[in-house]
């Protein structure tokens, strides 16, 4: 089975930066129906059979465009939803955000134990995420695709699946950025990552403070000097 794990269109949320995590959340910009639509439009000669996506507003959204050219009607998963930011949701601030990746980034190097503040631990999310990957499969297609979220795709691939040589997956992962995993009889392999949008760089919002994205590159290596130390 081949999977694409798509990630929705951009939201107002993503243009100021917020953590809005929690369905229903915020609607597409019209930049993210274009993203959304011209996904659709790339997609159509990949032989999709189904498509599903999460509970959130924005994913229901962008999987309505993106069937329009398709013509599958998606299937709506609760489990497929973003990781949940708890007391944090809706935060702009730094000390909010960094509290954010790092719980995630803790999941992705197996901590599974760190817990989210009043919300999910790595656990709970794979649990899940799990369930809604096994309930994908159990459909029996070649081809299917999902549309989900930045951080619970990005964790969850990478304790998921095996990374196929020259990719790199602290790249971006922008709206409607794209993962392709194979089944291989034991799991998955991830042997495509597309960061630019699906319908081309041009469809990028060089302005908005995506926070779910890929954090600065300098962001980054401290929060993981953190987890290392804490690990």
């Amino acid at each position: 089975m081949r999977l694409l794990l798509i990630r929705h269109g951009e939201t107002t949320a993503n243009v100021a930066g917020a953590l809005d995590t929690a369905p229903p959340g915020k609607p597409l910009t019209e930049l993210g129906e274009r993203q959304a639509l011209a996904a659709g439009e790339v997609l159509e000669a990949e032989g999709i059979e189904a498509l599903y996506c999460s509970d959130a507003l924005r994913a229901q959204q962008t999987a309505d465009h993106m069937a329009h050219v398709l013509g599958h009607r998606a299937t709506v998963i609760g489990g497929l939803r973003e990781v949940q930011a708890g007391e944090v949701e809706d935060r702009t601030d730094h000390d909010s955000i960094e509290v954010y990746l790092k719980t995630v980034i803790a999941w992705a190097t197996g901590d599974l134990d760190a817990r989210m503040p009043g919300a999910e631990d790595g656990h709970e999310f794979f649990a899940r995420y799990d369930a809604s990957i096994q309930q994908i499969l159990a459909g029996g297609h070649e081809v299917a695709a999902l549309v989900s979220h930045g951080a619970a795709i990005r964790v969850w691939t990478a304790l998921r699946a095996t990374v196929a040589d020259g990719i790199d997956t602290r790249a971006d992962f922008n709206n409607t950025s794209c993962l392709t995993l194979e089944s291989n009889g034991a799991g998955w392999d991830l042997v495509d990552w597309k960061s630019d949008p699906l319908g081309g760089a041009h469809l990028l919002d060089v302005s908005a403070l995506d926070r779910t994205n890929e954090p600065p590159a300098e962001e980054l290596a401290h929060l993981n000097e953190d987890v290392d130390r804490n690990a």
